[in-house]
């Protein structure tokens, strides 16, 4: 009897145990291994603390955490909704500035605006100073003014800057429609808002369902935001547990609680789109036919679009100019002592000193750690990206090690310092017991810790780039490579990189700008001593230096720029392959 062979279409899931694969497979274990820490911490028996948390905070932490999942979530929806059908199938006056305008909120991290906004709206800003004088009102007894350091508040600035990866996704579905589809919702009787809501969003659903998971998974990372304006959530309460009250156990059963709100998000997600298929017959270099915007309509859309880009990126970045400005006028022969502790004189001297010294340190601080996280993330990710197009069946390990990027940065934090504490201390133990010396931290609290976590946190985010421009190399050239006598890593190395090069740079500069920004993870697993802007507008914000943090905050924005102009570029030249006679 004849023994029936694998079928063909089945061989793709089968598992070749080579070098390839033991490798990718051994990087998955160990970038999923502080996912597997926090998750292994749910087994020990914590009903004391979990009674304390219980009776205290825990309550509150859920509430405020649904509660900005919900209010970000609406405002992400509407905004980046409504202007990518403003920018995509309406015309009127600056349509195409609009279209990469509205991405530059994406370059301002949410904790930025929070300290400029603080600034502008507090009691002693100028906004309520400007009032009292103009009312004669004496104080904050006299009047009522919306307090922006509340939910409501933080809910507003994650909505300002996170809505671009709603807008950006719809407004590529808007663009891939059919306009025929369209055309035919007008012959039959449709106006141009009963096309939009019967036809263009129900097909731009799966789009905005998954912008929106995007805004969502960033909303439960945030953590600058919430501790500013004093709203307690998961992070915060990740990072006091850890750090104030020393309660290892307690972080990380937060961090599971946390971990099953995304791995929720995640599956309410996909279960939103279960049974329901959308299918579009769209044709490439079609003519988008637009619903022409005249009178009022042209200057109602222009204030939707122009409002979220002055309120999310322009004023904030105007008022930090604005106190770098004051810094730079600051008076001759201050001391440094004046920087340290700003008097009312000494504020705008702390900035130009600051300006000239420390803050090169730290920008040297995230530059060195931005790129080495770049470097090291990108060959990973053309070692497992080629991994997963010699071996298919390698697509599910690629999955696994790229999960970090839905989990938040504290969730990392924790699980990277939980395992490497216990190395450490294994190893201390060992020494002494040995050789009667202490070998102390090895691992934790270094510049390496810090980088593992940003290279679980970002993976991702290059390994999208790479494996995107990997994927459009036709196999018949690996074919003709093979058949001249190459192999695997020559072909790697002389084929594949040089067609890959701005895929490659593409996913340097996201993971870099990305590192850039990030703080929750930089907070808690950063060495002594050892600050990032980020870290540095943080601290000085916390201490009400809002001055001081101008000038850090503006390079996090200027280096945050660099995808939004990459993007735009690859919108535009989308756009015009597309639909060239637009």
């Amino acid at each position: 009897m004849r023994l029936l062979s694998v079928p063909e279409r089945f061989r793709q899931f089968q598992f070749r145990w080579d070098g390839w694969t033991i490798s990718s497979l051994l990087i998955t274990f160990l970038l999923s291994l502080p996912i597997l820490a926090v998750l292994s911490s749910g087994f020990v028996d914590t009903r004391l603390i979990w009674q304390h948390l219980a009776n205290t905070v825990l309550r509150t932490y859920i509430g405020n955490s649904l509660g900005l999942m919900v209010g970000v979530g609406i405002g992400t929806a509407a905004i980046g909704v409504s202007t990518a059908w403003l920018v995509t199938l309406c015309q009127f006056r600056g349509r195409r500035l609009f279209e990469s305008l509205l991405l530059l909120p994406l370059a301002a991290p949410a904790y930025i605006l929070a300290y400029t906004y603080t600034n502008l709206l507090e009691y002693a800003g100028p906004i309520q100073t400007q009032l009292r004088s103009q009312f004669g009102w004496q104080s904050a007894q006299d009047y009522w003014f919306p307090n922006v350091r509340s939910l409501w508040g933080a809910i507003a600035m994650l909505t300002l800057v996170l809505y671009p990866y709603v807008y950006l996704l719809a407004r590529s579905a808007f663009l891939n429609q059919s306009s025929r589809l369209l055309e035919a919702s007008r012959n039959l009787g449709c106006n141009p808002w009963q096309s939009f809501w019967r036809v263009a969003l129900p097909l731009a659903r799966p789009a905005i369902v998954a912008g929106l998971s995007l805004a969502l998974m960033e909303t439960l990372n945030d953590f600058g935001t919430v501790e500013f304006f004093s709203v307690p959530t998961f992070t915060t309460g990740i990072y006091r547990v850890w750090f104030g009250m020393g309660e290892r156990l307690a972080a990380s059963q937060l961090a599971i609680l946390l971990l099953l709100f995304v791995f929720g998000l995640i599956a309410l997600e996909r279960f939103s789109r279960q049974q329901q298929r959308y299918y579009q017959n769209s044709r490439q270099g079609q003519i988008i036919s637009r619903y022409l915007l005249a009178g009022w309509r042209s200057i109602f859309a222009i204030a939707v679009c122009t409002a979220p880009v002055v309120l999310g990126f322009l004023l904030p970045v105007g008022m930090l100019l604005q106190l770098m400005g004051i810094g730079r006028a600051a008076p001759v022969g201050t001391s440094r002592d004046d920087a340290d502790f700003p008097s009312d004189r000494g504020s705008s001297a702390a900035i130009a000193t600051n300006t000239s010294d420390r803050f090169w340190e730290f920008a040297h601080h995230s530059l060195t750690l931005a790129l080495l996280t770049a470097a090291i993330a990108i060959l990973i990710s053309i070692f497992l990206a080629y991994s997963q197009r010699l071996r298919p069946a390698n697509r599910w390990t690629t999955q696994l090690a790229t999960l970090g990027y839905a989990v938040p940065g504290a969730v990392i934090a924790v699980g990277i310092l939980i395992p490497l504490g216990q190395f450490d201390n294994a190893i201390d133990a060992w020494s002494r017991s040995t050789f009667g010396v202490s070998t102390g931290l090895l691992l934790s609290g270094t510049i390496a810790a810090l980088v593992f976590a940003y290279l679980v946190r970002f993976l991702a985010v290059g390994f999208g780039a790479v494996e995107s421009s990997l994927d459009r190399i036709k196999p018949s050239l690996d074919e003709a490579a093979r058949s001249l006598g190459c192999g695997t890593v020559s072909t790697l190395q002389k084929i594949h990189l040089p067609l890959m090069r701005s895929g490659l740079v593409t996913g340097l500069i996201l993971v870099f700008v990305d590192v850039m920004k990030e703080l929750p993870a930089t907070l808690i697993v950063r060495p002594f001593n050892f600050d990032t802007l980020a870290v540095r507008v943080y601290n000085l914000a916390s201490d009400e230096r809002l001055a001081e943090a101008a000038a850090p905050a503006l390079a996090i924005i200027l280096v945050g720029l660099l995808p939004v102009i990459l993007l735009s570029w690859q919108m535009v030249k989308g756009a015009s392959r597309s639909n060239p006679n637009q």
